[in-house]
Parts: C-alpha cells; structure tokens; sequence
C-alpha cells in the first residue's frame, strides 16, 4: 500500500496518470459524457421531491461504507455487504416500484418543450413556513371546523411527498385562510383530495394520500382520517384532519393520530413541530 502511493503521488508518475485518459479523448467522449451526466441529473431531480430520495442517501452510505471495507480488506463486512449487493437489484426494482412505473410514464410523455424541467418541478429558494402563514392556516382550519366543513391538509417537511402531490392540481400560491376554505368548499373541484404545502406555500390540491393499512385505531372514523394516518407513517408530514361529521380537529404525526384540538391548541402544537416561537398574538388567547 504504502509503495502503490508513493508511485502515485510521484511527480512523473502523477502527471502520467492524470493525463493518459484525456490523449484519445474525441468529440465521441464529450458527448457520452454529457449525455450520462443529463441521466444523472434526471434521475437526481426526479428522486429530490421524493421518499425514494432518502432511501436513496441510505444505499449510497450503505456503498460508501463497502467501498472502506474492500479498500482497508476488511473480510467480515465485505463478505456481508457483497452478499447484500448481489441481489440488490431485484430488492431496489420491487422497493421502488411506483417510483420506477412514474418514471417510464414520465419518458413516455416527455416533450422537448418541457426539457428544462425534466423529472422535477421547479424548485425556488423560499423561507420555511412564517408565523403569518401558520396564523392564516389555523384561521381557516378554525372556519372549517365550526362550518363542518371537511378538509385534509399535509404540511411538508424534510422528506418530500411530491408523488401525491403530482396525483393533484399544482397550484403554488401564498397561503391564505381564505383560499384553503374555497378549496375545501364542497361544490368545488379540489374539496375531495389533500392540500399540499411545502416550503411556506400551497403547493398543490386535489392530492391523493396513501390510506393506513392499521385500521384498529381509527375504525369508527373516515376516509380523510386514514388517508392522514398513512401519510404520516410514509413520511414526516404533519397532516391535519377536519371531520365533516363532528368538525373536529386532527393531526397525525409519525402514523399517530391525535385528535381534539382548539384552535389555539392546534396553533401551539404545529409550532413545536415546525420548531416555532409563540407570537404574541397566541399568548394574548392564553392569559
């Protein structure tokens, strides 16, 4: 090991070693190469606003770490992790069976217009969720809950949930109590599926969520609540439930469901997961 590196780092050698590939390097090469970095950066976008991303990060350091072992020869984790990898095609295609089917729709669609926004929708730099906004949302679930009006509504965080939101309308619009309760309006087209709101806006309505296959602890309650639940056990999403039955108010969080609040309860919970200060305004309600 140690002769191997002072070769490598050698003067005549280094050079030599750094520019033998680029010698026969054509327009052939340059093309290749930016053709896999385009798939590279495809599958990146696609895989971004995602679960699978996640997953993803976890196989690469799972690769990272198989890469030490064969370099540093440790025999006990290479012989697990070789074992592992070798039927780790079969396991990726079936874990990432939506991923891949969306995908193949996706290149069956694709149109040279849309070339800049392959894979992904376009991401801008924007603030997290600002005290207004939760004050605006709070308001209209409060409005929601004494018209009875049923809604569902799933605050993104740091693991994305943009396959739902793509089974919705995009609409990425400043969140305002006004508009969520127009969507959720029982004659309106979106009153059916989930709001999506991701970094601070609404992003999508209309939205399809995955419903929990533990029905036990919410067997007397609907569609909207296990819809909410199985959510929350895909991700880290807070989603909030508002019975058109009864108006209560719901939150699930983590496939928990919690069930009962005020707005001013509902209000103080959402900023602890957001990781919120208390605005004046709320500790006015609470005196």
């Amino acid at each position: 090991m140690k002769e191997l590196f002072e070769r490598l780092f050698s003067g005549s050698y280094a050079l030599e070693y750094i520019t033998a590939p680029f010698r026969n390097f054509g327009w052939r090469d340059a093309v290749d190469i930016l053709l896999l970095a385009s798939l590279f950066f495809a599958v990146f976008c696609y895989i971004r606003d995602r679960r699978a991303g996640r997953l993803l990060w976890g196989i690469g350091l799972l690769g990272a770490v198989y890469g030490i072992s064969v370099l540093f020869d440790f025999y006990g984790l290479r012989f697990v992790f070789s074992s592992f990898f070798s039927y780790g095609l079969i396991a990726l295609v079936i874990i990432f069976q939506p991923e891949i089917r969306s995908a193949m729709e996706r290149v069956g669609t694709f149109s040279f217009r849309k070339l800049k926004n392959i894979g992904t929708e376009v991401v801008r730099s924007r603030s997290a969720l600002s005290s207004a906004a939760l004050d605006e949302l709070v308001l209209a679930v409060k409005h929601m809950s004494f018209a009875k009006t049923g809604a569902i509504i799933a605050i993104e965080r740091s693991i994305k949930i943009g396959e739902y939101a793509q089974s919705g309308t995009i609409l990425d619009a400043d969140i305002s109590a006004r508009l969520i309760q127009t969507i959720f309006f029982n004659m309106t087209p979106l009153h059916d599926g989930a709001v999506i709101i991701r970094d601070g806006r609404i992003f999508a309505a209309g939205c399809n969520l995955p419903l929990t296959q533990n029905i036990e602890p919410i067997k007397d309650l609907g569609t909207r609540h296990r819809a909410a639940v199985g959510a929350s056990e895909d991700s880290d999403a807070i989603i909030i439930v508002v019975s058109e039955q009864t108006g209560i108010i719901s939150l699930a969080v983590h496939g928990e469901l919690y069930r009962n609040f005020t707005s001013v309860s509902l209000r103080r919970k959402l900023g602890e997961l957001l990781g919120m200060q208390k605005t004046a305004h709320e500790n006015d309600e609470e005196m």
